[in-house]
């Protein structure tokens, strides 16, 4: 079958890179011009092991655990293999090495160097050294005769030399190249390559072919080339049998030839063209690894198999080894044993599964002895394990999109005699982690990064050490500690440090404390846990610190060290995070299948009255996904973010869900790349991360630097406009949760951003609302209405009118009725102290300003909705005069006296409520004018809400009445009058005559100059109310509370026939004189060149001009109005 190109990915810098395998082939050793090597479990490997060797890396090879390169130090180092601790120089030169390859039994290592000489160096004792000279140019490669009686040579000279090596002659020099004066001006680098095994052939590539000469003799045998070849070949390799050749070109071209029959099997094109410079055979298996000139690693796969048998290596190595660092591969219970089973075991029943072509009596050979069922598991794992990854990660998409016959997914099912599991594969544990933290086995690596600072710890020859780095500054001085106690985990606060480490045979597993803040000179304390208890995970909150351990408990600290609470965690913890009074954790709630995490997290609040707000609740990730960072926002609201890139944020709004506001993997340029969270922050949204190019994690050095990224809600159709605006409302609802829950809790924050918030979500919602209403989605327009405020479904119901859509008005006006109903049923109940809370969450401007007339003001203002705080703060010295007849006289002794502070009158006159303004066609409302008398003033005062509550009851019995500025009426100006509020010239006579000599405050004007009347008659309903008191008590006696009482019979009253409530009405009106009159006359002098005023500030409302400040003049229509389409 035709090898299985697998797509490249992200390896090093752009520039030179080389490839190797390990001796077992389980590895892929890559070097680059960044000066590291890297280790890659395979091509899907997100977290390779680095090695830094020097500035750049030329060459790199691998035998014996030794990792050989030839470095931009001129020297040819040693490092340990996989561990990638240094073990010496081997050699050195004037200038950098090309090239360094290893002898067949890993004995020796030969270098060729710029310098003009070649070296071939005893790996065991380095004093043992060859120097062949003869090149008159750098030379660009050489090979190792299998046998180790040659070693060839091609340089920039020209020439291809083959040298004796014992005595260190030139045996033979052909000139084939083309010369040039460096490494970096040559055409190819001439990788030539002697055949395995027998050493029959050494193979050279010469422009468009390979040359291949014969041992001794140095005769050309014959060259291999082929149609397809246009460029210059740079790179051979050999199969480990010696059967197959690969060479690849300058234009990433890789071609396959077998070798007997010359013809070639393979044809492979690089995607993007770049020059093929490193090639290496897999030492079992028909898989190349392969790299480019551009950093780029590549692989492929089945080459040159027919039956398409893949490498059984990488399948069991991707079970054994893929979650090794990331996940607990040390569990002790019985689920850890089979998932953690023998690899050998593995890989020869694994082979056989694959390779279909191998026979029964194989299938039975593969142990020898009935197997158990954790081996059947194991086997099964393995299978199961690479469907999994090809699904979830890319592995082997293309040979699904082909549907080639050799396909995992189309293999059949091996039968056999033994019982067989088919079911469902646990998946590893996840091991715990630190957020913001890089992974252990790195010499150089972030300890923690948040949004106080960032903890570096440094393991290498030179230094075992602790940096800690402030962001600000002015918290504390940057700190270098020594690491003696092998520290493996650290936490940042403003408070303190937090350091732990894992038990030894010797000591116990400690937790170290530096309090920098204390005020006291004992500036650090230590823990030791108890013996074998090992801690996992610690965080910082306000004033204490947590250990989560092996032990499977949690342990609360002071920060100062006093021990604490001790609580059971219900599974092996996984990550846990603190800030302020908040805990969480996230732990394993049992074990997940098919490559899924099974995990809970509980959240705890630890002021002073201890709460759990999450009890356990399984942790959504997305499908075959792990936890990689845990943490809260700068506003205090958990969040957290899972492998895949998704972040998800606790909604406190709905329930405590978590919802998902961002994919980092939809900013990510390449496959390969990640972003590494570091801080989140609500207002403004932002999410803090760093970009990784290629990898999961930032190196230390050089500094990486922080990326914004926004948040996005996974919304459908966010390309359309309805769609955008949707997720902008939703997404404004919930990063403003915070705001409530820190009033909650009695934290301060700015009210101004409540309010900013609020107006901003009105804004949406009023644009969707027109959107819905130009697409006639009218029962869409009074749903978004329901999430309005009382003040924005007014203003709805203006627009609805000025649209001519009478229907939609009429609901939205029913909708108006509906609201205020709630608010003043949900009011009277309220209590003082949960006024002053809503109060604190940004309903007043200073609790000074409010401490004396809060008592009370509690009901009245309580029913005021948000949208209204500008209003309410702007006047507050109106609301501390006037006194509601209706409550006191029916629950003096229950409720506090209640203020009725719409019902002022200005000393600049009263405003005609009858007139159409002749600008917007709209009637004109003045908060100053004394409003007409309907069922929600007197439950408590005459309410802004009310508008539309006193359209619905009134408009029948009021008279119409000619404009008194004289303008013929157009269609939209009669619809928008037809739903406006109307008050009779007899009911506002009877109240002026009724009201002033009642009032007080009219006859001492320095205690409220502007209040000239702030009482009322008794309306119809009032009446009506006292009379049928005793039968609404009677058929409810469970009615204890003044508002049951008012709202059922607002509810009867409203049934009553029109003629009915007109004779209570009319009942009411019955004892007041016409003394009115001359008051009315005295006012109406005034009255137009007031309305003018007004109209005139409307107008410049609605044609968004700036805001002018006139005290108790605007209507709340008209402040809303300016407050939902003022864009500033």
């Amino acid at each position: 079958m035709p090898a299985t190109k697998k797509p490249m990915r992200y390896g090093h810098t752009e520039g030179h890179t080389d490839v190797c395998f390990d001796d077992s082939g389980s590895c892929i050793v890559t070097c680059g011009s960044d000066g590291d090597v890297r280790i890659w479990e395979d091509l899907d490997d997100d977290d390779p092991k680095s090695i830094n060797v020097g500035e750049k890396a030329y060459s790199c090879a691998l035998k014996n655990g030794k990792l050989v390169t030839a470095a931009s130090n001129n020297t040819v180092q040693v490092h340990t293999f996989p561990e990638g601790v240094p073990d010496g120089i081997l050699t050195r030169f004037t200038t950098n090495a090309n090239h360094v390859i290893f002898n067949g039994d890993g004995a020796k290592i030969a270098a060729g160097s710029s310098d003009f000489l070649v070296k071939v160096v005893d790996v065991a004792d380095c004093s043992q050294q060859k120097t062949f000279r003869g090149h008159d140019a750098p030379v660009l490669s050489l090979s190792f005769d299998p046998k180790d009686i040659f070693l060839a040579s091609a340089s920039c000279d020209g020439s291809v030399k083959v040298w004796q090596i014992s005595d260190q002659t030139c045996a033979i020099s052909w000139p084939l190249l083309q010369k040039c004066n460096d490494v970096i001006n040559a055409k190819s680098i001439c990788r030539l390559a002697w055949q395995p095994k027998s050493g029959k052939l050494l193979a050279v590539p010469v422009e468009k072919s390979v040359k291949l000469y014969r041992r001794e003799t140095w005769s050309n045998q014959f060259d291999l080339s082929d149609n397809f070849i246009s460029q210059t070949l740079n790179i051979v390799t050999w199969s480990p049998c010696g059967q197959y050749l690969a060479a690849g070109s300058i234009n990433g071209l890789i071609i396959v030839w077998n070798v007997e029959t010359k013809d070639c099997m393979e044809r492979v094109k690089h995607e993007k063209g770049y020059a093929i410079c490193g090639l290496s055979w897999h030492p079992t298996c028909g898989q190349i690894a392969y790299t480019d000139a551009e950093g780029n690693l590549g692989v492929l796969e089945n080459v040159c198999d027919p039956s398409g048998k893949m490498s059984s290596s990488k399948v069991s190595s991707r079970v054994e080894k893929d979650y090794n660092d990331l996940f607990d591969g040390e569990d002790t219970s019985s689920a850890g044993d089979f998932l953690n089973d023998n690899a050998v075991e593995t890989r020869s029943f694994s082979k056989r599964i694959i390779n279909d072509e191998e026979d029964d009596d194989d299938l039975m050979l593969a142990s020898g002895r009935p197997r158990q069922r954790s081996h059947i598991l194991e086997d099964d794992e393995n299978s199961v394990d690479v469907t999994m990854i090809k699904t979830g990660s890319g592995f082997l998409k293309e040979e699904e999109e082909d549907d080639q016959a050799g396909s995992i997914h189309n293999l059949p099912v091996v039968t056999s005699q033994r019982p067989f599991y088919d079911g469902p594969m646990p998946t590893p544990r996840q091991k715990p982690f630190q957020s913001g933290s890089t992974p252990l086995h790195l010499t150089h690596r972030f300890m923690v990064w948040n949004s106080i600072g960032i903890i570096r710890c440094y393991n290498d020859e030179q230094d075992n050490a602790i940096d800690v780095e402030f962001h600000d500054t002015s918290i504390h001085h940057a700190t270098h500690l020594a690491n003696t106690l092998n520290y493996t985990v650290a936490d940042l606060s403003h408070e303190a440090v937090l350091l732990a480490c894992e038990s030894t045979d010797e000591l116990a597993s400690k937790l170290h404390c530096l309090h920098f803040s204390s005020w006291d000179s004992s500036k650090e304390w230590i823990v030791d846990m108890p013996q074998n208890e090992n801690i996992e995970a610690i965080c910082l909150g306000q004033g204490w610190a947590a250990a989560a351990t092996s032990a499977l408990l949690l342990r609360l600290f002071t920060i100062g060290g006093v021990q604490k609470e001790v609580f059971s965690l219900p599974g092996p913890v996984v990550s846990v995070a603190g800030y302020g009074e908040q805990l969480v954790i996230v732990y394993h709630r049992g074990t997940g299948f098919d490559g899924d995490q099974c995990l809970g997290v509980q959240l705890l609040e630890l002021g002073k009255k201890k709460k759990q707000i999450l009890h356990g609740d399984p942790l959504p990730l997305t499908r075959k996904s792990y936890l990689v960072w845990l943490g809260f926002s700068a506003e205090g609201t958990p969040f957290y973010v899972d492998s895949e890139g998704i972040v998800r944020m606790l909604n406190r709004g709905l329930g405590h869900t978590w919802t998902p506001i961002c994919n980092t993997r939809e900013h990510c340029k390449g496959k390969s790349d990640h972003y590494w969270v570091v801080g989140i922050h609500e207002n403004p949204q932002q999410l803090r991360c760093i970009p990784c190019k290629g990898s999961r994690f930032p190196p230390t050095l050089p500094r990486p630097a922080v990326a914004v990224l926004p948040f996005k809600l996974p919304y459908c159709q966010t390309a359309t406009e309805k769609g955008q605006m949707e997720e902008q409302y939703w997404r404004s609802v919930m990063f403003h949760n915070h705001l409530d829950y820190l009033a909650k809790n009695g934290y301060e924050y700015e009210a101004s951003t409540k309010t900013q918030a609020i107006k901003e979500q009105q804004e949406l919602l009023m644009k969707m609302l027109a959107l819905s209403c130009k697409l006639e989605r009218e029962f869409r327009c009074v749903e978004l209405a329901d999430l309005m405020t009382q003040n924005a479904v007014n203003l709805a119901i203006k627009y609805a009118s000025r649209s001519r859509r009478l229907i939609l008005a009429q609901r939205l006006s029913e909708l108006a009725v509906e609201k205020a109903a709630e608010s003043a049923a949900t009011q009277a109940e309220e209590e003082e102290e949960d006024f002053k809370k809503k109060l604190n969450a940004g309903y007043s401007n200073t609790p000074t300003e409010w401490s004396q007339p809060r008592l009370r003001n509690q009901a009245e203002e309580d029913s005021e909705d948000t949208g209204e705080a500008d209003d309410i703060e702007e006047k507050p010295e109106i609301h501390k005069h006037g006194e509601n007849p209706f409550f006191k006289s029916v629950n003096s002794s229950d409720m506090p006296a209640i203020k009725s502070g719409a019902v002022t009158s200005s000393n600049q006159g009263r405003i005609n409520p009858f007139k159409v303004s002749g600008n917007s066609k709209e009637p004109s409302i003045s908060v100053n004018s004394v409003r007409s008398t309907n069922i929600l003033d007197n439950m408590n005062k005459s309410s802004k809400k009310s508008t539309a509550l006193n359209r619905a009851t009134n408009y029948e019995k009021s008279p119409v009445i000619k404009p008194l500025v004289p303008r013929p009426k157009s269609k939209q100006a009669s619809a928008a009058s037809f739903f406006r509020k109307r008050t009779s010239q007899a009911d506002r006579t009877e109240e002026v005559k009724e009201e002033n000599p009642k009032n007080p405050s009219s006859e001492t004007p320095a205690m409220c100059p502007q209040n000239t009347e702030n009482q009322r008659p008794k309306t119809g309903f009032q009446m009506w109310l006292e009379e049928n008191r005793c039968n609404i008590l009677s058929d409810n006696p469970d009615f204890s509370d003044e508002a049951d009482i008012i709202k059922e019979g607002m509810v009867r009253f409203r049934v009553l026939s029109t003629e009915e409530r007109k004779a209570w009405a009319a009942k009411a009106k019955g004892g007041t004189a016409s003394d009115g009159a001359e008051e009315k006359k005295r006012k109406r002098v005034v009255d137009d060149s007031h309305e003018t005023e007004n109209q005139k500030e409307k107008t410049k409302e609605n044609l968004n001009l700036p805001k002018k400040q006139k005290p108790l003049d605007l209507s709340t229509n008209q402040k809303l109005s300016a407050f939902a389409f003022n864009q500033e």
